[in-house]
């Protein structure tokens, strides 16, 4: 039902092992319709493992997204820990297309006390550098940088559509999350349909019919996201959330960070499904 797609950030918690295929088996078994693999603290897949994922992933029909590690910063001081950054981007991206997954997603730099200009201008120079290496491979797996949820990060809406139009073959992730912790609003129905409005203005209506979420509970304070929530216990409105999604017609993965991730992800799920069921009587 609908155009978007649910899944979990990772493994599902009661998949009964740790590993990525038995992971898609458990996403398909729940009745999901995607996951992330999350390779946050580091790549570790192989490529012959990565060449069965990619079956197993076709055979049940889930889409793939995969996370790049945390461990980049576009806007590092050190020259080397640039070079690494954008080794780990590439890699990712080269693990992803043998998995079969069509995005990765990364926060693409910390601000390290330069203003949020300087460092945008750090940072599309350094995408300009890292995608004709991608596509050099014939990748066609997609970048999508995303919204961060602190005010030290690089990764506003503004930035990271910015970034989208500039530079050829990246769309962006919207963490709504992340977006809400870190302005204390965009939590109601017209908030997010200004963010989707904003999304169309800058790169079009096909950047909607192909775009990747994040969502989960979340703490935050002063400064911004302390940590990820299951969604009935934080303040995310999520059912006007996901009721802005369904009126702007948005097509795409929706993928869930919650600690508690398939039960949120399912939460979700049908939660969207309910106020499609409603609309449409």
């Amino acid at each position: 039902m609908g155009g978007l797609l649910f899944g979990t950030a990772g493994v599902p918690l009661s998949a009964v092992q740790r590993s990525t295929i038995i992971g898609i088996e458990r996403i398909k078994e729940l009745g999901l319709g995607c996951m992330e693999i999350e390779f946050v603290r580091g790549i570790t897949m192989s490529m012959t493992t990565a060449a069965t994922v990619r079956i197993a992933s076709n055979r049940a029909r889930i889409i793939l997204s995969c996370h790049a590690p945390y461990y980049i910063n576009l806007n590092a001081i050190e020259e080397s820990k640039v070079k690494s950054s954008e080794r780990r981007l590439i890699e990712t991206a080269r693990v992803a297309r043998a998995c079969g997954a069509i995005s990765v997603i990364f926060h693409a730099a910390f601000y390290m006390n330069d203003s949020p200009e300087k460092t945008y201008d750090v940072v599309k120079e350094r995408m300009s550098e890292i995608m004709p290496e991608v596509k050099a491979e014939g990748n066609d797996v997609i970048l999508r940088p995303e919204v961060t949820g602190k005010p030290t990060q690089f990764g506003t809406i503004t930035e990271i559509l910015k970034l989208c139009r500039e530079i050829p073959g990246i769309l962006p992730c919207i963490d709504l999350a992340h977006w809400h912790a870190r302005t204390h609003a965009f939590n109601t129905y017209s908030e997010v349909m200004a963010v989707l409005k904003q999304v169309e203005e800058a790169l079009g209506r096909a950047a909607l019919d192909n775009m990747h979420f994040h969502f989960s509970g979340i703490e935050y304070g002063a400064r911004g996201e302390i940590k990820h929530l299951p969604l009935k216990e934080s303040d995310l409105n999520y059912p006007e959330l996901l009721r802005a999604l369904i009126d702007y017609d948005i097509k795409g993965l929706v993928i869930c960070e919650s600690p508690n991730l398939e039960e949120d992800a399912l939460l979700l799920q049908n939660t969207y499904n309910d106020l499609i069921k409603a609309k449409v009587k």
